[in-house]
């Protein structure tokens, strides 16, 4: 990563002077890091179009071969054969995918929001095509449509995640980033840094953090230190920590931001709560935040419970010779039973019973306490997993790399016990110590979660309770489907398992 910047405001400084007392010569345009920004958004647009429409040709082409079975000069469609038909309906497709803001370059790259908007566009697609044939009595097959949309959308949605891999690939390589000047008093700047910073996919690239002064950011003319601090740093976005910040400064920032191409980005006081919770109320010209409360149970959760059973069954159906086949290995290798239980906390702190394969000596959970104990000051705390921990027996560990010692937890999902996402479970014998520890508990404890796709036994005490709430407060059937996803790339690499 490259070096961060810091750059620190001096109250007592004056215009045509630098933090550190010296003069300051003309300024350089600031324009220099938003033109750079603007253009590899541009050229990533441009790839992305290009990409769907050779994607949605290919989709249709291959829907008319299925329907009519034919070769390219014999289907024929008011005269144009089908490679005409896939072709007008590829860019029909792509017009509405651009009205549909697919290729707005605030939400390519990151979150689930890019995808929502290709699936918008094949559902007005679908809408218009059908309206179009109706009104028009046109003699255009229903199979063929029935096959070009879903192929077309399928084809797309695969598309656009191959790029979004590329271009992750690319920002870890510090390209196609965004430079982050982040303002703020010095602790709030610096926590804003620190999490904008957490993950290198998501583009956010922190080039300084700068704690103004009233006066730094009050001043409101061209020659302001915000001026000489964005020349200095190049950054094509601004995010501002509010903590300690006033309207009147927030509102002057803005106001010295209009021209320059640079984005502004304002952190609320209010974390860790997504976006579908989050609506924006004017009231007397002042944009206040509404927050819905968390959606702990109603039809979302019946729906999310007849799932996780559905699909936990079909699992282990499926799933039941690999489940003689570990058994087997467990017992031959070394002495004990292939499954262990041990009592957890549920929802509401009900007790129950996991179910596991059995990765330790038979009888190590004894010692779990006084390891607990030891380690609680380490990263994972509650959660404590020690890599060269020697209870753990040879297969053991193998089965614990790829998650495969969690697959008996799917007869704790059919009982109703646990869900396929949800918080991690904790032993009965953790002290639920704390408001935040036992509010994990209002929800069903999961197989997975957030903080397994996250780093899994990597991750320090405080940042597995953090991810563990925030998927409490934000649960959404796509975030478990986001969660579920990432999990299975978590499990295939079996990194920060032990």
């Amino acid at each position: 990563m490259a070096e961060t910047v810091r750059v620190t405001a001096d109250v007592t400084s004056t215009p045509n002077a630098d933090a550190r007392g010296s003069a300051v010569t003309t300024l350089r345009p600031v324009a220099t890091g938003p033109a750079l920004r603007a253009r590899w958004q541009r050229r990533y647009a441009l790839a992305l179009a290009t990409l769907d429409a050779c994607l949605l040709f290919s989709g249709i082409t291959a829907a008319a071969l299925l329907r009519w079975g034919a070769p390219a000069g014999r289907v024929g469609f008011y005269g144009v054969d089908y490679y005409g038909i896939a072709a007008i309906f590829a860019a029909l497709w792509l017009i509405v995918l651009a009205f549909s803001h697919a290729y707005d370059t605030r939400r390519l790259g990151l979150g689930s929001e890019e995808f929502r908007r290709v699936a918008d566009a094949a559902i007005r697609v679908t809408a218009l095509v059908a309206f179009v044939t109706f009104v028009g009595k046109l003699p255009l097959s229903r199979g063929f449509v029935a096959m070009a949309l879903p192929i077309g959308l399928v084809l797309t949605v695969a598309g656009r995640y191959a790029a979004r891999r590329v271009l992750h690939r690319l920002r870890r390589r510090e390209l196609c980033v965004h430079r982050v000047l982040v303002v703020g008093t010095p602790g709030a700047s610096g926590s804003l840094a620190k999490g904008l910073s957490r993950s290198a996919f998501t583009g956010y690239q922190v080039v300084g953090t700068w704690a103004p002064s009233a006066r730094d950011v009050l001043r409101g003319d061209p020659e302001s230190r915000l001026r000489e601090v964005l020349a200095r740093t190049q950054a094509d976005t601004v995010a501002v920590a509010s903590t300690g910040f006033s309207a009147a400064a927030l509102r002057d920032l803005a106001w010295q931001l209009e021209g320059t191409g640079i984005d502004l980005l304002v952190s609320p006081a209010l974390t860790d709560v997504a976006g579908p919770r989050v609506l924006i109320r004017p009231v007397d010209g002042l944009p206040l935040l509404h927050v819905e409360e968390p959606a702990l149970d109603g039809p979302k959760r019946w729906l999310k419970s007849a799932l996780d059973r559905t699909v936990a069954a079909t699992l282990l159906v499926l799933g039941a010779p690999l489940f003689v086949a570990v058994a087997l290995a467990i017992r031959v290798s070394s002495p004990g039973p292939a499954f262990f239980r041990q009592r957890r906390s549920g929802k509401n702190g009900k007790p129950f019973s996991i179910l596991k394969f059995r990765t330790m000596c038979d009888g190590a959970d004894a010692h779990f306490a006084s390891l607990v104990a030891s380690d609680v000051d380490r990263a994972g705390g509650m959660f404590v997993k020690d890599p060269s921990d020697g209870r753990v027996t040879r297969l053991g560990r193998w089965l614990r790399r790829y998650s495969i010692d969690e697959l008996p937890q799917l007869f704790n999902v059919l009982r109703g016990d646990m869900s396929l996402v949800g918080p991690r479970p904790l032993p009965e014998s953790v002290e639920q110590a704390g408001s935040e520890v036992r509010r994990r508990l209002l929800v069903l404890p999961g197989m997975t979660g957030l903080w397994q796709v996250s780093g899994r036994s990597e991750l320090p005490l405080d940042e597995s309770v953090r991810l563990d709430l925030y998927y409490v407060e934000n649960w959404s059937p796509a975030f478990d489907l986001m969660i579920l996803w990432k999990t299975l790339r978590a499990v295939l690499r079996g990194s920060g398992a032990y």
